[in-house]
């Protein structure tokens, strides 16, 4: 059978799709698709659910009135207006990207699964039935990850949801079961209450947010627990069905409840073995991570990889940075750069939010350093007043510093509490550019009374506990 060979083959279209630029236009180049353009991000994942998160946010501020002496109240959403809102603008921007690649003379934009062959060998098996060969000098893996559908007696036979589909829905369930802690869990879990729905949030652990460092866990397991039912040391033992659609959740603690949709958060798992890549010489690891080196190239020569198919944090901005250095790469092959996994910033945007770079406390103390801990509220700043962040429900809202008493550099810093996925980029730079604790503070101004002064006071402390 013949093959097309071709200079560069993508595979996947998430930030895979970002590397083809004017520069690759003298460039033989295949795109391949299994879904839908833009990839996870975009239709299924960080896009939409912020665009969710924006609306419940304002649903749970619209409740919060009286907090503020206001006579505002949350009276109902309109789900499918909601919904049709945010994926008429999500839809179209895919359609859109489709499109331009198909619309280029020196792209091949197919749609279809592919799989390797040999070495940079592939069959693409195109959806509308057939396969084409293709060759390539250089293929990237940007195939990212799925959700993980755990293995629950009656599972099969009830109608369940993971994040690729719940926000599609039709309508916004009465009552909603959660399994999972973990990010995906509680943003969904606070878009569900926020819009109306009575959530039960299901997971083993001992506190949501399990990855992260304990002091934030718990502040934000106590704050969610007071928003909608948190079960947490157990698991889901098997799931009933009903006629009248309805699902009856089995807890292994021996209790039970009753829920009208289930969104199974439990985590993801790589592309990987959608693409045979053992058959191309691409090695990867037990949990199916590609394993690339520092300029993301593969264990198989002119093959590279990215984003969640190679990455120990599954994260857009992570994904978008791989792309950068193998866009680069592939264009100046004498002049190779290499990706900074250092200082890798996550955000986690339920309500209040969560945000994190670096090492936990736990983590921290594992390794062995001397650190100095410290912690400011934001009770304890003048936007905090005004943000009532005095009251009890947010009194554990914080800043919570790490630093290396040896070098007297930030090793971790995590935030809980209004805007916290903005706050932290100050210390992500600090961080990142290897500056010292010492002058972050007083080095700067910081404006008065805004928010971002929480995060000048817990430099300030952090200096002092260094020089203690």
């Amino acid at each position: 059978m013949t093959s097309t060979h071709y200079d560069l083959v993508v595979v996947g279209t998430g930030s895979g799709n970002t590397i083809v630029d004017r520069r690759f236009a003298g460039w033989r180049v295949a795109i391949v698709e299994r879904w839908t353009y833009g990839g996870t991000c975009l239709n299924r994942g960080c896009i939409p659910s912020k665009m969710y998160v924006a609306t419940a946010d304002h649903a749970h501020d619209a409740a919060d009135g009286v907090r503020f002496d206001l006579d505002t109240s949350f009276d109902g959403a309109d789900w499918p207006a909601i919904r049709d809102r945010i994926f008429g603008r999500v839809d179209l921007l895919a359609a859109s990207g489709r499109s331009y690649r198909e619309g280029q003379e020196h792209v091949d934009a197919l749609a279809g699964t592919a799989r390797f062959t040999g070495p940079r060998a592939l069959t693409v098996d195109l959806e509308d039935g057939g396969s084409v060969d293709l060759t390539a000098d250089h293929v990237v893996l940007a195939t990212g990850s799925r959700p993980i559908v755990p293995d629950i007696p009656g599972l099969d036979e009830v109608e369940h949801h993971t994040s690729d589909t719940v926000l599609r829905l039709e309508t916004l369930p009465a009552r909603i079961g959660i399994l999972g802690g973990g990010y995906i869990g509680a943003e969904l879990a606070h878009v569900f209450s926020s819009l109306g729905s009575r959530v039960v949030q299901v997971d083993a652990a001992k506190t949501l947010l399990k990855r992260h460092d304990a002091d934030i866990a718990q502040a934000y397991t106590a704050e969610a627990a007071t928003r909608w039912d948190v079960r947490l040391g157990v698991e889901l033992a098997r799931v009933t069905g009903h006629d009248d659609a309805t699902t009856t959740l089995h807890l292994s603690d021996g209790s039970s409840v009753d829920v009208d949709a289930l969104l199974l958060a439990v985590g993801r798992r790589r592309n990987s073995d959608l693409v045979d890549v053992a058959r191309g010489g691409v090695d990867v690891d037990e949990r199916g991570r590609i394993l690339v080196d520092q300029h993301q190239r593969t264990s198989a020569e002119g093959v590279w990889a990215l984003g969640d198919a190679s990455s120990p944090e599954p994260l857009k901005h992570v994904a978008n940075q791989d792309a950068r250095v193998i866009q680069h790469n592939l264009l100046h092959p004498d002049d190779l750069v290499v990706s900074d996994h250092r200082f890798v910033p996550a955000a986690v945007f339920t309500h209040p939010q969560v945000a994190t770079v670096g090492l936990t406390e736990e983590q921290a103390r594992d390794q062995g350093l001397d650190v100095a801990v410290v912690r400011q509220r934001y009770a304890d700043i003048a936007h905090g007043w005004a943000l009532r962040e005095d009251d009890p429900i947010s009194e554990n809202h914080q800043v919570k510093l790490l630093a290396d008493r040896a070098t007297g550099r930030l090793v971790g810093a995590h935030l809980i509490g209004p805007q916290a996925s903005n706050l932290i980029q100050p210390l992500v730079q600090a961080m990142s550019f290897d500056q010292p604790v010492r002058g972050l503070a007083r080095g700067q101004y910081w404006i008065h009374p805004a928010l971002s002064e929480v995060v000048e006071n817990a430099l300030l402390k952090l200096e002092a506990e260094l020089d203690s």
